[in-house]
Parts: C-alpha cells; sequence; structure tokens
C-alpha cells in the first residue's frame, strides 16, 4: 500500500503581506536617495562658489589692469608741460618766467604751490603758462655723461718710465688736495692747473686717472672737441656747467683732453664758428679764474700741439705749469715692459733685449707690442710667449707706424 504525500496549503504558511513588503522596500529607497541629494547639491554649491570667487578675483585683475592702461593713454593724451625758470615773484605772487628760448612771460602762479622764489624751476601749462607745480633742476647737470662716477682705478704703480713727470704732477696736484696747510704756512698759492704736452700715447691721459685715484676725487673727463657746440651760447653754458658740476663733488680732477681743439690761438678775423669756439674759449678762462689756488678743483689740460695753444691759456694764474711728457729712453722702456708683462705667461724673455728693439716707440705701442706677442702665442696654441713672439710683435707695430705715416704724407 502507498504511503501518502504530505501536502502542503499556501494558506497554512506564515508569510507577510505582500503589499506590506512592497511598501516597506519603497520607502527604503526613497531614504537612501533622500539622504544622496543634499550631499550632491553640497557639492555643486561649493564648486559653484569656488567658480564665482576665480571669475570675481580675475574680474578685479582685468578691471585694475584696464584702469591702469586708461589712464596712462589718458597721460599720453595730455600736453606735455614745459621747463622754465623763475625770474621774480611780486607782491601777488605771481611770476615772471624765463622759458629756455629766452622769452620771458608772466604768469599766476597756483594757490597749491608755497615758498616759490627766484630762481626756482617750475613746470608750466603749455598754452597758459601758468605756473603748476616746481621742479628741482638743480642738479640734473647736462655734463653728468662725462663724470666718472667710480674713482679711476689706475695707480702709479701702473705708470712706468715717467718719473720726473709723475712727481711734478703730484706737486702740483696732489700736493694742494691732500696737504694744502703747508701752501698756507709758506705762504705760496699753488697752481690751479697743469698742461700735459707731448707726442701720444705717452701717458699724458693716465697720468691724470692715477693722481685722481691717489686723491679719491672726482674726476671729470672731457674732449675739447666736444665743448665746442653747434648753437650760440651752448659751448660757453657747457663749460659752465662742468665747473658747477666740479665744485659740487669737490674735490675733483678735471681733465681737458685734446684741449688745442678748444684753445688754439684766436684771430681777429674769422667765421661764426669760429667765433663761437673763442667765446666758450673764453668762457673757459673765466671759470679758470673764478677759483682759487687751493681750492678742491684741478684743471689738466692735455695737448699734441702746444705750438698752436692760445698763450692766454697758459699764462702765470691759469694752467701755468708746463709738464713735457715725451717719448721714454730705454729705461723708461724697460719700467714701460715690466709694467705690462706682470701678468703675462713669459719663457725665456729678454726684456732689457726689447727695450733696445722698441727705440723711439711710445707707451701706448710698447702695450700693443705685449698685446701682439700674447697673439702670435695664442695663434700657436701656446699658454707663454716667448722672445720671438715680441720680436715678430715689434715689427708688427712698427710696420704699422710707419704704413700710418706714410698715408699721412700721401694723403
Amino acid at each position: 500500500m502507498k504511503e501518502d504525500k504530505n501536502v502542503v496549503y499556501s494558506e497554512t504558511l506564515d508569510v507577510p503581506n505582500l503589499d506590506d513588503a512592497i511598501k516597506s522596500e519603497t520607502n527604503n529607497i526613497s531614504v537612501k536617495n533622500t539622504n544622496t541629494k543634499p550631499n550632491k547639491m553640497e557639492e555643486e554649491n561649493k564648486t559653484l562658489r569656488q567658480n564665482l570667487t576665480r571669475v570675481q578675483e580675475e574680474s578685479a585683475m582685468l578691471r585694475e589692469l584696464f584702469n591702469n592702461v586708461n589712464n596712462e593713454l589718458n597721460n599720453l593724451k595730455k600736453p606735455a608741460l614745459l621747463v622754465a625758470d623763475v625770474v621774480s615773484i611780486d607782491h601777488k605772487n605771481n611770476a615772471v618766467i624765463k622759458l629756455p628760448n629766452g622769452n620771458k612771460f608772466y604768469s599766476y602762479v597756483s594757490k597749491e604751490l608755497k615758498d616759490l622764489k627766484a630762481g626756482d624751476g617750475v613746470i608750466v601749462d603749455q598754452k597758459s603758462l601758468n605756473v603748476i607745480d616746481k621742479i628741482d633742476a638743480g642738479g640734473n647737470f647736462d655734463v653728468e655723461k662725462y663724470v666718472i662716477i667710480e674713482k679711476p682705478k689706475q695707480n702709479w704703480k701702473d705708470i712706468g718710465g715717467l718719473g720726473r713727470e709723475i712727481e711734478e704732477v703730484k706737486e702740483v696736484i696732489e700736493l694742494p688736495l691732500k696737504k694744502p696747510y703747508l701752501f698756507e704756512k709758506v705762504g705760496i698759492m699753488p697752481p690751479k692747473g697743469v698742461l700735459l704736452y707731448g707726442p701720444p700715447g705717452t701717458g699724458k691721459t693716465l697720468l691724470a686717472k692715477a693722481v685722481a685715484h691717489s686723491t679719491d676725487a672726482t674726476f671729470i673727463e672731457v674732449v675739447g672737441s666736444e665743448l665746442v657746440q653747434k648753437f650760440i651760447g651752448e659751448g660757453a653754458k657747457l663749460v659752465k656747467d662742468i665747473f658747477a658740476l666740479a665744485r659740487a663733488k669737490a674735490p675733483t680732477i678735471i681733465f681737458i683732453d685734446e684741449i688745442d681743439a678748444l684753445a688754439a690761438t684766436r684771430m681777429d678775423t674769422g667765421t661764426s664758428g669760429e667765433r663761437e669756439v673763442n667765446r666758450t674759449f673764453m668762457q673757459l678762462l673765466a671759470e679758470i679764474d673764478g677759483f682759487k689756488g687751493l681750492d678742491n678743483v684741478k684743471v689738466i689740460g692735455a695737448t699734441n700741439r702746444i705750438d698752436i695753444l692760445d698763450a692766454a691759456i697758459i699764462r702765470p694764474g691759469r694752467l701755468d705749469r708746463l709738464i713735457e711728457v715725451d717719448l721714454p729712453d730705454e729705461t723708461g722702456r724697460l719700467e714701460i715692459f715690466k709694467v705690462h708683462t706682470t701678468k703675462m705667461n713669459l719663457q725665456k724673455v729678454k726684456l732689457k733685449e726689447l727695450a733696445q728693439l722698441v727705440d723711439n716707440f711710445s707707451g701706448a705701442e710698447i702695450r700693443a707690442v705685449c698685446t701682439e706677442a700674447g697673439y702670435f702665442a695664442i695663434r700657436e696654441d701656446r699658454e707663454y710667449v716667448t722672445q720671438k713672439d715680441f720680436e715678430q710683435a715689434i715689427e708688427k707695430v712698427r710696420f704699422e707706424d710707419e704704413d700710418n705715416d706714410h698715408q699721412k704724407m700721401m694723403g
């Protein structure tokens, strides 16, 4: 007999209600979605705030850049202001001004401008010519380009073969600047300046720089031809400004190279250009006469043509100490060779023999010989210089000098 199988009906099972199960699951999902949405919104808001901050910063930067460019553009569109000098001030605080072209105007002065006095530099409106503001133009010399701010590095040890000349320059220039009391005790006035004359390349400029170095003085170097200007009065004004600058920066040594371009013998007749040179020259004489021998300003002139100089520049009381700087003798040439070969790597070089070979050579030519000898060594890829290099260099420099002399004769 077969056994009966157990039959179970669904009504007998303990199963929860299907609708309740679905609702419960739906509620769980809704809660999860509700918790997720605020987090995403906060992240989006944070990103938007960051972007807004960056945009605001960029906008502020661009606005500032625009304002700067706009202000600069407006300034460029404004008419330029004129620079003038105050001639006088009246009781109404109005001023008579003088423009650079020499014209004078009676101008009204801005009420905000106080303590204006005659001689001040001012800026004025281009149309009305009324004074707007004061400008400090007193220290702006046109000759600043001539000033060597750092004192010259050359010293007495860098000069060879000029023992007598060095002693004379020390007596005339260095001693009055360093020990003026000696002259006061003795009761004499030292020369105001000195004239160095001689062939080119003999060391005139080097002497001037060395004495400036030894006295720790400001060194103003001017070429005589630079003082000769195109328009009337400009050269004289330049000379005046040079001496004003020298007094402001004292102790000062004014070195006028090629002074013959300015101080050549004056003639009764001449062109307008020659008359302008004479005006500049007379201003130079007036400036030299305007200071005492014991002032902290000394004048050194240099020339290759003392024969054409006007007697007025070398009379007593001006550049009355004349120092000839001639070609060196054999002993001097040997000293110059020692100066220029101090840092050179020499091998079996006899400087005494070289000094005999360079007869009638100037100091500049001996320096050129040393440089050329170094080039001969470099061409052969050597690190030292030999006697043969110097001999070849001497021949080369002598040949170039003879060739230049020949061209001058033919020209």
